[in-house]
């Protein structure tokens, strides 16, 4: 008799009348200690209201409805399905949505309707890899800084494919705790293609001269995530990242050396097992005796450049003997450039011009990173107290996973 009362009163009452009646109808369905006869007709009442005109009327079932967990799943499926302001509450906060259900409105919603999915407190992975897909802007970036949400490797990706020129993107993504190393590679890919794109269009860079600048910044940024993959995962790591590169195109004989001069054998190891087809262990013992004819032919099977041979025996020879020289830090060394650009001189007939100039280029970088670092050092002595306080000897690694700020600084510094 009160439902049938309800549904009479509600054909006459203003559209804010019945969005209060709705809430309080819905509040008593799920708070109330109804008989089954009348929780049925409550039911039908409460279903009736979804072809109501008035979005209010909707959006208050939604409101109470968003997270309770007997409400009826034909109500929340269709409210789920209404249009996005009415819909979000229950898309972003009900469990009786299916993972198929989530996918589905994710097809059919606009960006609101989307980020509310993505906001989620989780996110399961075949909802995360639809939006990753069909989701607009808003909502891969909803995603990606949802901490609940299963975001898989192929997923994040994708995303960088669809929307890597944004930078908000970048930064959301660069925001989880955890990412894959082909992940940071595909992101420093798309902030150099970004960038590259920005200054090309500005007039400031030369389509060559932008392109070389990219490509040795990309490099750089690889070095660094090679090394901290293979603090993190180990070889096996540093092996599945070879992979990706080689399959990227990026996997280059500048790469290699650079991170050979940088300190890092991980890369060179894992990239002529890659590139030679040989296993692991074979390639170490070659390595071992880098001046023998077994490595030369190890070297020519994996599709090296010939003429880059003499700079890579001397590069591992400079590291055979001052090994580590930047505390684990992944920058070029000096000392082990000057060393290779020496051995290669003594050589050069004129066919390793091209081969030095990259070894100037190296040089040049390297010795404006000591110049900077030590001018940072002298700063930071000439501005500390006499007496260190015991707080002043405490380090926080607040350092970002790769630093983009300082990726974009260099490439606009150039440019300038």
């Amino acid at each position: 008799m009160i439902v049938r009362n309800f549904l009479s009163w509600a054909q006459t009452a203003n559209a804010a009348q019945r969005a209060e009646g709705a809430g309080a109808l819905a509040r008593a369905y799920l708070y109330s200690d109804l008989q089954t006869s009348e929780r049925r007709a409550a039911e039908i009442a409460l279903m009736s209201l979804l072809d109501d005109p008035s979005p209010l009327v909707r959006r208050a079932l939604s409101d109470n409805f968003a997270s309770a967990v007997d409400a009826p799943h034909a109500l929340v499926s269709a409210l789920a399905s209404d249009q996005s302001d009415v819909a979000t509450p229950v898309l972003s906060r009900s469990p009786l949505l299916t993972e198929a259900e989530l996918i589905d409105c994710a097809a059919i919603g606009d960006p609101f309707a989307q980020s509310a999915i993505a906001l989620r407190a989780r996110v399961p992975a075949g909802v995360c890899a639809a939006l990753a897909e069909i989701g607009a802007r808003e909502a891969a970036i909803s995603l990606a800084v949802n901490p609940g949400a299963d975001l898989q490797e192929f997923s994040m990706r994708r995303m960088i494919e669809r929307f890597g020129e944004d930078g908000e993107m970048r930064e959301a993504l660069l925001s989880r705790p955890w990412l894959p190393a082909t992940v940071r590679n595909d992101l420093v890919n798309a902030t150099a293609a970004a960038l590259s794109a920005f200054v090309i269009d500005a007039g400031w860079l030369t389509n060559e001269r932008a392109e070389r600048l990219s490509r040795e910044e990309r490099d750089k940024a690889n070095v660094i995530i090679v090394s901290e993959t293979a603090e993190q995962d180990g070889r096996h790591g540093v092996r599945e990242l070879v992979v990706h590169l080689r399959a990227s195109r990026q996997l280059t004989a500048s790469l290699v050396l650079r991170a050979l001069l940088s300190g890092n054998r991980d890369l060179f190891e894992a990239a002529l097992v890659e590139l030679s087809g040989l296993r692991e262990d074979k390639v170490a013992g070659l390595l071992r005796d880098f001046r023998g004819a077994g490595f030369a032919a190890l070297y020519h099977r994996a599709g090296l450049p010939e003429k880059f041979l003499p700079a890579f025996r001397a590069a591992l020879e400079a590291q055979r003997e001052y090994g580590d020289v930047h505390g684990g830090e992944a920058r070029l060394s000096l000392v082990m450039i000057e060393r290779v650009l020496t051995a290669c001189e003594e050589m050069n007939g004129g066919e390793l011009d091209r081969l030095m100039a990259l070894l100037r280029r190296f040089e040049m970088e390297a010795a404006l990173e000591e110049a900077r670092s030590e001018a940072a050092r002298l700063t930071a002595e000439a501005q500390a107290p006499s007496v260190a306080s015991p707080a002043s000897h405490v380090v926080i690694d607040t350092a970002p996973i790769i630093d983009m700020a300082a990726f974009e600084a260099e490439l606009m510094q150039v440019a300038a």
